[in-house]
């Protein structure tokens, strides 16, 4: 398989290299000597350089993250027999009976295993593109939310935790492995980059992908975007890469990102009203000083 792979330098080489110009564009605007120049255009691209050097920065530490955690793998593999059981006790689905329903169809198996593969990140920047063009407004807060998520996605992920598809006792098939897909490789290996299992970083883009959209858009067909965390807790499941409790994770994950903005929201605009009320104040007469005043 023909894989395109961007390891965390290239990433933070491609960040630096966007906003470095970002900034000198920034800097020539302001300029008297460009002031003939188109000053929007020349804005408008500075932002884009500098929104998509800090999405490959965000990029470049979640690869990063992922290939330095904090503990040793020795306990990754107990931590997902854990998650395991823990289903089971709570009678959700098999992933094992899951993937198994799709194992006797080849293509619709590699069909998932691509998908695992890149379509996460492409629809998640193609996401980002969408709002900076269309929506402007929006894009500065849907971008914060996708560091936060990512951010706390990060701290979790420094704990290790094994796959489905590393778990004797679940008995799933590596797909991936299987059909020369694998973005780790061509042997099923321990790696500590295939050890951050929890949360699912796919599904938690999906959700906040399908949020976005159905807030933002305006079109009937919106709604349709509801499918594609669906469809991708569906891929990572049949491609043995998570459990159902790492989705679980994310989307809780994800919440907390978007309470926490909210929490922040709310805090600043009572700090700017705060800020208002004295010169507001400042600005009565005082009863005591007032000719009306009863002596």
């Amino acid at each position: 398989m023909m894989r395109f792979e961007l390891t965390w330098q290239a990433a933070a080489v491609a960040s630096a290299c966007l906003v470095g110009p970002a900034v000198a564009l920034r800097a020539a605007i302001r300029s008297p000597v460009t002031r003939s120049l188109p000053a929007p255009r020349l804005s408008a691209l500075a932002a884009f350089a500098q929104e998509t050097g800090i999405v490959l920065a965000l990029f470049a530490l979640w690869q990063l993250a992922g290939s330095h955690p904090v503990l040793g793998p020795e306990d990754a593999l107990a931590r997902a027999r854990w998650l395991w059981h823990t289903e089971r006790v709570l009678h959700m689905p098999s992933e094992t009976v899951v993937q198994r329903a799709f194992l006797p169809h080849p293509l619709l198996v590699q069909a998932f295993n691509l998908y695992y593969a890149g379509l996460h990140f492409a629809v998640l920047i193609g996401c980002l593109v969408w709002l900076f063009v269309r929506y402007r407004a929006s894009y500065l807060r849907v971008r914060t939310t996708v560091v936060l998520f990512t951010g706390l996605s990060l701290l979790v992920q420094l704990i290790p935790v094994a796959p489905p598809r590393m778990l004797p006792a679940d008995h799933m098939v590596d797909t991936a492995v299987k059909y020369g897909q694998s973005v780790y490789g061509s042997v099923a290996g321990f790696r500590a980059d295939q050890l951050s299992a929890v949360p699912s970083v796919h599904i938690g883009w999906a959700l906040l992908v399908a949020v976005v959209v159905v807030q933002v858009s305006r079109s009937r067909w919106r709604w349709l975007v509801l499918g594609y965390p669906v469809l991708t807790t569906l891929a990572v499941v049949v491609t043995a890469n998570h459990f159902w409790l790492d989705g679980v994770a994310a989307a809780i994950l994800l919440a907390l990102a978007l309470l926490i903005q909210r929490a922040a929201q709310a805090v600043r605009r009572r700090l700017t009203r705060a800020n208002r009320v004295p010169h507001r104040q400042e600005a009565l007469p005082d009863p005591a000083f007032s000719g009306n005043a009863e002596h």
